[in-house]
Parts: structure tokens; C-alpha cells; sequence
């Protein structure tokens, strides 16, 4: 194990390309303790396969990938034990409650006793707002609320790191205000870190500390938000920029 300088996240060199070509080619970045990072790119610029392969998820064609300073695949227990996900759509139990879906989830973590459990899983139902409807079954949540759900599940076990695919989608205004101030108060109460992949621009400017533009593939630039809006006038500006950049050296490397 080697976690230098509270580096929580280390990926190396990561490459995952499918049949078809697509996926991502040389990723490289770290993520420091109480970072809220955003990772910014349009649709199919591969942050779902990003993610996925970050935790598992993808079967990596090259690199290394470390947590907390464990090598995923030499120790992939250890690395991923206080790590919070929400890939995707999240996986939900229709027919049971959302405090039930949070208990069977619950059984895969190490509680001390039940009332530690009970504690985790109505602290979950509250942080995302849904502690009002704990009773109702998750068949019956709009899409916001289904999201909501999606990430207490990877809030659940209180974890040090955070890796949430687009989690904003489906909420109205006053979910997507809502889940901010919780992302933001857990790094900073807790020094929760967080790796949050969207597509539009501004929210993620709102949230997040750091920034990393990725597209076709490819990670293209990560900078401080501090330092991208000291130079640009918003983060959209800057990744607009970015991919005109990276777009004009390929057309000159072809031509």
C-alpha cells in the first residue's frame, strides 16, 4: 500500500476500449482527500466506462488504478471497502420500501449491531431528503426521488470516497440544490472526496473544486475551478476551448 500525500484516487495510464473502438485511452489523474472533482464531457466521451473500470466494474486493457493507495487488483477488498457508488441508473428493489431497500443493502457492510445499522440507513433516507417517505415503496418514486434513493445507497456505509455517474439526473431544482450543500458539507465537515461525472457545465462549476474535460476517450486537461474561472469567464468557456484545442491538433496531425 503506498497513499502518498493523502492521495485517495490514483489512475495510471488507464485504457479500456470495446469491439466498436469506443471507451478511453490513457487516462491519468489523482484525487486528493476532500476533493469534490467533476468529470466533464459530453455523451459517450466515456465517463461511465471511466468509472466502471475505476471500480471494478470494467475489465482494464492497461494501467493501474489505485484507492486509499490499494492496487485494485492485487487487493480489491481493501481498496473499494469505503467506497460509495452510483453508476448509472441505480439498482432498485420495486417492491420494497425505501428503508427496506437501504437494509438490504445495509448486509453487505460491517455493522457493530443494529441499532449502528438502523442509525446509517435513516441517516442516508435523510441527507437526500427522502426520511418523509422512508415507508413508501420505491415503484412509486418519480425519477428524481428514484435518484435520490440511488444515492443514499452509496452514501449508505459513510464512505471516505464517493463516485457518483451523473447523479443530478432526473431532479428538479430543489433536489439538485439539495444534494450540492450535502456534497459540499460532507467534504467539508468530513473530508469526504468525490469524483462526479456530468455533462452540463454549470452545475458542475457550482459543486465541484477541481475539473477534469474529458472527450472522445480522452482526458484533454484538469485544472482547479479557482484557476479555470480566474481565465475564463465560465466553465463551459473553458471546455469549449479545451476541445477546440484538442480538436485543431488533430485535424493538423492529419492533414
Amino acid at each position: 500500500m503506498d497513499n502518498k500525500n493523502n492521495t485517495v484516487l490514483s489512475v495510471h495510464s488507464l485504457k479500456k476500449l470495446f469491439r466498436n473502438g469506443r471507451g478511453v485511452n490513457n487516462i491519468t489523474l489523482n484525487v486528493n482527500e476532500g476533493d469534490i472533482v467533476g468529470l466533464l464531457g459530453p455523451n459517450g466521451s466515456g465517463k461511465t466506462t471511466a468509472m466502471k473500470s475505476i471500480i471494478g466494474m470494467n475489465r482494464i486493457d492497461e494501467g493501474e488504478i489505485q484507492i486509499f493507495g490499494y492496487d485494485i487488483d492485487d487487493d480489491f477488498e481493501s481498496a473499494m471497502e469505503s467506497v460509495g457508488c452510483l453508476i448509472e441508473t441505480p439498482a432498485l428493489y420495486d417492491r420494497m420500501s425505501a428503508y427496506q431497500n437501504l437494509k438490504a443493502a445495509a448486509r453487505f457492510y460491517k455493522y457493530p449491531d443494529k441499532r449502528t445499522e438502523t442509525e446509517a440507513i435513516n441517516n442516508a433516507l435523510s441527507l437526500v431528503g427522502l426520511d418523509k417517505y422512508s415507508k413508501d415503496k420505491a415503484g412509486s418514486f418519480s425519477l428524481g426521488m428514484r435518484q435520490r434513493l440511488g444515492i443514499a445507497l452509496a452514501l449508505l456505509p459513510r464512505p471516505r470516497l464517493v463516485i457518483l455517474d451523473e447523479p443530478t439526473n432526473g431532479l428538479d431544482i430543489e433536489g439538485v440544490v439539495h444534494i450540492r450543500s450535502v456534497i459540499k458539507e460532507m467534504s467539508e465537515k468530513n473530508k469526504t472526496t468525490f469524483l462526479i461525472s456530468g455533462h452540463v457545465a454549470s452545475e458542475l462549476e457550482k459543486l465541484c473544486d477541481k475539473v477534469a474535460v474529458i472527450y472522445d476517450g480522452r482526458l484533454l486537461a484538469m485544472n482547479s475551478m479557482e484557476e479555470v474561472l480566474e481565465n475564463f469567464p465560465s466553465l463551459e468557456d473553458y471546455f469549449l476551448s479545451i476541445v477546440g484545442n484538442a480538436k485543431d491538433t488533430e485535424r493538423r496531425r492529419v492533414i
